[in-house]
């Protein structure tokens, strides 16, 4: 369960730093984490000194360290120091969706609504090559432009209308998007007010993202042998898994909903039953303890261990298969 209060981010802030001590092959993206905690703790200067530590090294994302950061500085105050970190990313030119999405929803929420949609033109110039299956921050990345772009009132253009097309939920964009949407909330109408409770949860994924970007939402994965190992040791979880043909079931049903929810960022962790003791060992718990499993997916998710989802559909099933995800799990 995630904290929800300023103390119980703090504390699992320092709980993710000793983790980084421990796991120094690790630390980036424990310490990214905790300074994620350490945000929605309000310990801005805190969270900004965790990112000056990683960037003082030689961290192996720089440009979404300093997106993050820049994000976090103009938060509390430091609009001049932000606006510069926001400007040197962009001369960066990264070759990864995320840090241009970042700054460009640091511009939109101080209502830079015009530098934010050139942000994400430019990215989407730079990022997207004609006739390529897109990854899943990219796909993101143009869903951002999209609502940028609808904020504006700018017509569609070709870019729009593939975030429209790519877009998994059932509402569309355009209405997902509409600026007129608050208006709704005041009308008198039950059908109008139960359409706008539907549109609110289908976008509860962009109300998400603060503990779950950079990192994914990941899900457990367990492979056939590690699987049959940890119900012979603790057979107690076999209500969990009845068995491993509905396990792998399971996960994709499980990431399909999340994303038809709009939850961005998913991602699958494999899971390894000497791995699963030792963090249940950590936590002083038994591994007979189901309440550990997505407590110990998120941790393996926090140290990077998280393959995103979906893979491209010509890629490898992440289901050990050997056949394509488009063949196999990706299967309509």
């Amino acid at each position: 369960m995630r904290p929800d209060t300023p103390a119980a981010h703090t504390a699992e802030a320092e709980r993710l730093l000793r983790t980084a001590a421990q796991y120094p092959g690790d630390r980036e993206p424990l310490v990214l984490r905790a300074a994620a905690h350490l945000e929605l703790a309000d310990d801005r200067p805190g969270a900004t000194a965790l990112y000056d530590d990683l960037l003082s090294g030689e961290p192996a994302d720089p440009h979404l360290i300093r997106a993050l950061k820049a994000s976090n500085l103009w938060e509390y105050g430091h609009e001049a120091e932000a606006r510069a970190v926001i400007d040197g990313v962009r001369r960066a030119r990264p070759t990864d969706a995320a840090p241009w999405e970042i700054v460009a929803e640091t511009l939109e929420a101080h209502d830079e609504l015009q530098t934010a949609e050139a942000t994400l033109t430019e990215a989407a110039t730079h990022l997207l090559a004609p006739g390529t299956e897109l990854p899943h921050a990219t796909r993101s990345l143009l869903a951002t432009r999209h609502r940028v772009r609808r904020m504006l009132a700018l017509d569609h253009d070709d870019w729009d209308t593939l975030a429209d097309r790519l877009h998994p939920g059932t509402i569309p964009l355009d209405e997902l998007h509409d600026p007129k949407r608050l208006w709704s909330l005041g009308s008198s109408d039950p059908a109008e007010l139960q359409a706008e409770i539907a549109r609110l949860r289908s976008e509860l994924g962009t109300y998400r993202t603060a503990l779950s970007r950079p990192f994914p939402v990941a899900v457990l994965h367990w492979p056939s042998g590690e699987l049959d190992e940890l119900l012979a040791a603790y057979p107690e979880l076999e209500t969990e898994y009845p068995t491993h043909r509905a396990h792998l079931t399971d996960i994709e049903a499980s990431l399909r909903e999340l994303s038809a929810a709009g939850t961005p960022n998913l991602g699958i962790v494999r899971a390894t039953v000497p791995s699963y003791e030792a963090f249940a060992a950590s936590e002083s718990s038994s591994p007979a303890n189901a309440d550990l499993l997505p407590q110990y997916a998120t941790t393996l998710a926090a140290r990077a261990r998280a393959t995103p989802w979906p893979p491209l559909r010509t890629a490898t099933c992440w289901c050990d298969s050997g056949r394509a995800y488009g063949e196999c799990h990706g299967a309509e």
